[in-house]
């Protein structure tokens, strides 16, 4: 059963569960450009989405959902980090295509003189270890092309470095190497082996606190090279004491997302800023929360976010690197491209199950945006999923 509800709500029925859904209409707008109305960026914390790239069932890149994904972003007052993990670096997207996805999205936001940062990374190097040198010119090669193109820099996590570092001081060596070619600070990356097992043990540490450590030391000695840390190891509790030790002026962004509304809600001693993935999933929502909390509304920003953590749990769900599929879906549901595709077809890596938990959640999280648009589109996914 689907069909229109009250309040501008639509109805539809999930397999597995006994009774109708009703899908409201959220409080926040569309950001589509259609009179819907978007959030200024947010001015008590510096939040970046890290955005997905929409494909066309043939498994090409769709340039213009693509580009028109990051409109919708910045629509809301986000920052776009561009051609990072959530882009499929790694897996689908090679160097050439997320160098052509860098230059056409910073294009974009000149046009729009808004904020965009994009990931300098060494996956042009086949994989297996490689000398220092050749990771440090592969660094090289992508922190050019970022900065020619004008954006910001994400110095990402490297898979080369990860297996053929042999120390924390080839670590420093390499990163201090590199931050002295920047034309401006960087945002490091930090990221966990629950989004990438290849990046098990970075840093060179038996530990997180060591490595932690090691990554406090690299912003020391910096020279002012480093604007932020985006940290994605899903442990808020390690998250907030690397926070605290580093420098004055060096922002810790969250990477955690299942534990981002306390993360950026702070305590006494501090908050987090973000960039993450989950935000290209619950934009509208997250938006609206950001935007009380900038009003000092501590309680509405919690009745916002809140509703969007299950949401955001079950995305990242392990297999935690299967996360870019309900980004994708969400994306799909709400209008913003026209196919339920993914580089690869890594769409097929999540069960059917496991997207009607996502449609579920989303509805209760107020991210599905046009509940007439979304609940036909689900329709149209169940009805091909039955038929397989």
């Amino acid at each position: 059963m689907k069909g229109d509800g009250e309040a501008g709500g639509a109805w539809i029925r999930l397999p597995g569960r006994t009774g109708p859904l009703l899908v409201a209409e959220p409080a926040w707008g569309r950001g589509d450009g259609a009179g819907a109305r978007g959030y200024p960026p947010p001015a008590s914390r510096s939040v970046y989405a890290a955005a997905h790239v929409a494909a066309r069932p043939g498994g090409e890149i769709d340039w213009a959902a693509t580009i028109a994904f990051r409109d919708f972003l910045w629509d809301y007052g986000f920052g776009v980090a561009e051609a990072m993990d959530t882009a499929q670096r790694g897996t689908g997207l090679s160097w050439a295509q997320a160098g052509e996805l860098i230059a056409r999205s910073a294009a974009r936001a000149a046009e729009r003189r808004t904020v965009i940062a994009a990931g300098a990374g060494t996956d042009q190097l086949p994989p297996g270890p490689h000398p220092l040198p050749a990771i440090v010119a592969a660094y090289e090669e992508q922190l050019d092309l970022v900065q020619s193109a004008g954006a910001g820099v994400i110095l990402m996590a490297s898979r080369a470095l990860a297996a053929s570092a042999r120390s924390g001081r080839d670590y420093l060596d390499v990163y201090l190497h590199l931050l002295r070619q920047a034309d401006r600070p960087v945002i490091l990356h930090w990221l966990g082996p629950a989004f990438d097992p290849a990046l098990a043990g970075y840093w060179a540490a038996p530990d997180f606190e060591t490595a932690a450590g090691l990554v406090v030391t690299l912003a020391e000695r910096a020279a002012g090279k480093v604007a932020g840390v985006k940290l994605s190891v899903l442990d808020a509790g390690q998250e907030v004491a690397l926070r605290r030790r580093l420098p004055p002026g060096v922002r810790l962004y969250t990477g955690d997302d299942f534990h981002y509304d306390e993360l950026i809600g702070g305590d006494g001693e501090g908050h987090s800023d973000a960039l993450l993935g989950a935000f290209a999933a619950v934009t509208a929502p997250a938006a609206a929360a950001l935007h009380a909390l900038d009003a000092g509304d501590l309680a509405a920003y919690r009745a916002v976010i809140g509703p969007t953590m299950p949401l955001s749990r079950a995305i990242f769900e392990a297999p935690t690197s299967c996360y870019k599929v309900g980004i994708a879906f969400l994306a799909w549901l709400n209008g913003l491209q026209p196919h339920f595709a993914m580089l690869g077809g890594l769409q097929r890596q999540r069960a059917p199950e496991h997207l009607v938990r996502v449609f579920e959640l989303a509805a209760r999280a107020g991210a599905l945006l046009d509940p007439g648009l979304a609940v036909a589109r689900m329709g149209e996914y169940l009805a091909a999923a039955a038929s397989r």
